[in-house]
Order: structure tokens, then sequence, then C-alpha cells
């Protein structure tokens, strides 16, 4: 067979390896150092600013450098108020793997009830009465969907998510928990809901994994822990789990042999890759999902090895930071004014460039900072961090917080 055509099998194991994403995205930075890049001028000397505009804004918010992992757990702490602890106290006393099956559960679920829910839309949290938009709001909306037992074919059991629930979810169950109206509308309702449904049939057709009597989709955590036997896993497998059992989750997406493999973009300066030439798998959901899946296999008792083999997240505010502070600058002067397709050269290679200059300011960061890699990981420089600063320069530069591009994207990619 000729190496330029691998195997189906070889072929999505290539597209779904990190190191993959890593090594496709430092072939364009190297492009970009070479002023070879079609849509991006790249400005290495603005390198030291951005990392120390990280460092002042993980310091402000972490100031004694002890930063948390970047995922979905962050959000349910909004306004000070520790919500999971709430959840988590009505759960059976003296029973770890119980609790974890119910935080896998509820960090899928929330991370897929994540896109972009539009800037008109906002959640009244009833715990301490404020308002929140944007991730944390709908954060709360999800915690509140999984808590009142809306996802769970068992009323004596209402913390569960069941396929059976989740394939047959209505739209007006979640327009009613997220408090969607005519005057608080919310963009992209259905394709959220299409997401759980599309989850719950995932988890249905799978009975190896998630059970053949009620399947769950925490079954997930005694699948990768076989049992409880396994003390100890790489984070690449989780991601590779995530990527394998979830693959029929996303409606769109590059598909290989009736495969869909999700988030793979295409870029001209690839082509002359040795193996599936032109393309670059990103994987940004699935790797924000495995990062919030860290924290359940940790309250377990086990152990997960080999964070940083995972990538930084090329998503707006990662991304945002490096153009808004100068590091990426876009050829054409009017990008900023116009909607770009997600899958479009120009996305791709913004969204390449971000994965590898995160790796560099994370290097910075533990120079400056006077940290190790295994005391500053990436899931912890991205949370203290870059997606923070980037959020923060946002509303500096402009009133709404938006990125510096508009994007047009079904809600599973960013």
């Amino acid at each position: 067979m000729n190496t330029d055509t691998p195997a189906p099998s070889t072929a999505c194991a290539v597209l779904r390896d990190p190191d993959t994403i890593r090594l496709r995205a430092r072939v364009i930075q190297t492009a970009g150092h070479e002023g070879n890049l079609p849509h991006f001028e790249v400005h290495p000397l603005r390198l030291p600013s951005v990392v120390d505009y990280v460092a002042d804004t993980l310091r402000a918010r972490y100031p004694d450098l002890n930063v948390p992992f970047h995922s979905r757990w962050r959000h349910f702490d909004v306004g000070n108020v520790d919500r999971w602890a709430a959840l988590a106290a009505c759960l059976p006393v003296g029973d770890p793997r119980e609790r974890a099956r119910v935080q896998t559960e509820l960090a899928i679920t929330s991370v897929l009830l994540d896109a972009g829910a539009g800037a008109a839309w906002c959640y009244r949290d009833p715990v301490d009465g404020r308002t929140y938009s944007r991730s944390e709001g709908l954060a709360l909306a999800s915690l509140a969907l999984y808590r009142d037992g809306l996802l769970s074919a068992d009323d004596r059991a209402p913390q569960r998510a069941d396929g059976s629930t989740l394939s047959d979810l209505s739209e007006e169950v979640v327009a009613r928990c997220f408090q969607v109206t005519a005057d608080n509308p919310m963009v992209g309702l259905d394709g959220r809901v299409s997401l759980l449904r599309r989850l719950g049939r995932s988890v249905l057709a799978k009975p190896d994994v998630f059970g053949s009597d009620t399947p769950r989709v925490g079954a997930l955590f005694d699948w990768l822990t076989r049992y409880g036997e396994i003390r100890e896993i790489e984070a690449r497998r989780v991601l590779a789990a995530v990527l394998e059992l979830f693959a029929d989750v996303w409606p769109d997406g590059y598909r290989l042999a009736g495969q869909n493999l999700g988030d793979v973009g295409h870029h001209s300066y690839l082509a002359s890759q040795p193996q599936l030439p032109g393309l670059i798998p990103f994987h940004k959901l699935s790797q924000w999902l495995t990062y919030s899946l860290i924290e359940p296999l940790q309250s377990a008792g086990i152990t997960v090895t080999g964070l940083d083999a995972l990538t930084g997240l090329p998503e707006y505010r990662n991304g945002g930071l490096l153009v808004d502070l100068g590091l990426l600058q876009p050829r054409d002067s009017t990008a900023g004014s116009r909607t770009h397709p997600v899958d479009s050269e120009f996305v791709v290679e913004w969204r390449a460039l971000t994965v590898a200059f995160l790796d560099d300011v994370a290097t910075g960061l533990r120079s400056a900072l006077g940290r190790s890699t295994e005391e500053l990981p990436l899931a912890s420089v991205l949370e203290g961090g870059t997606w923070a600063a980037g959020r923060r320069c946002a509303l500096a530069k402009r009133a709404d917080g938006s990125p510096p591009f508009t994007i047009e994207s079904a809600g599973t990619v960013f």
C-alpha cells in the first residue's frame, strides 16, 4: 500500500493522536516564522510581552501560584459558591466510584451544552440570585439540568445521565431549565439538544462500555478503570476513549472510511506531509472534555499521568490573545470585519499557530514564575492563564469582549 494512503485504522489513529496535532502545528508555525503563511504574519518579538501579560493575569487570579486545571469544574464555582459540593452531599456516602460516575456524567453533558449561546442570553442562578452569561451561565444551567434529574431514567436516582433519557430529550425541557424565553433567547438551542440526543444514542449503541440493563454515561469511568483494577491512567488514553466512543456525537467533521473524526482541518502548507497530506487535527472540545474528566478520576484515587501530552486548546480566547497582543497579525486588514467559516484555511491557520505558541507561552511562563512542568502543567497554564488573559484582553480591546474574528460554527468546534 502506498505510504501516502495509510489504512483507515492507521489513518484514524494518526488523526486522533495529540502528537500529530502538535507536530503539524509546529510545521505551520515554522512557516510563519519564515514568512510563508498565506493568512498570518508572525511577530516572535512579541512573545515576551504575551508571557508577561499572562503572568500578570495568573498572579492576580492565583497569588499563591497554585493553579487548578482548565476544565468545566472551574465554571461551577463562580460567585465563590461550590455548587458541586452541594450536589455531592446528596450522593451515597462511602461510594467514591458512584461519585466519580456522577462527576463524569456532569462533565460530559455540561461540555456538550457549552456552545456559544449568543450575547442576549443569560441565566439567573437561584443559588446566589446573580445573573451569569457565556460559559459560566451555561455551566450553571447544565448543572441544574443534571441535578434536577432531567437526564435520569430513574426517579429514585435523579443524579444519572441515562442513554434512554438523553436520546429522547426534548427542546422544551432544556429551554425551560436554561430559562430560554422570547425575551431571553439562546442561539443554537436545537443544536445542543441534538448533541445530547446523539450522546444518548451512542451510549445505547455500546452496551459493552455503558452497560446493557440501564446504559448510562457515567459507566465510562468504570470502563476506563477496568472496574477499579486500574489505579493509573495516561491522559492520552482518556482522550483516545473520548474520540473513539463519542465520534458519532458530532454532527459534522472530517470523515475517513465512514468514521467521523470530528475536529480536523485542511491547510495547503501541509500538502507535503508524508501521511494524510494537508490535514491537521485539533479536537478542541474533545481535549477540553478530557481535561474535565481528570478531576473525576483523581477524586476516585486514580493517578492521571502525561497531562502535557494533550495540547493547548485552539479556540478564540487563547487564539484571540495572540492576535490582540500582536504576536499574530492577519495579512488581510479586513479580516476582523468579515465572518469566517470554521473550516476555512484562515481559521485553520490561526488555530494551528495557537496550538504551537501556547507551548511556547507555557515554557516562558514557567521560567517567569519559577515553576516546573509538574508544578504548572499546560492544563494549569490554560486556566491561570492564557484563557483568562484572552478574555481580559478582549474586554480591553472591545466593549463586548468578543473575539477578534467572527467565526461561523455550529458549536461543535468552538
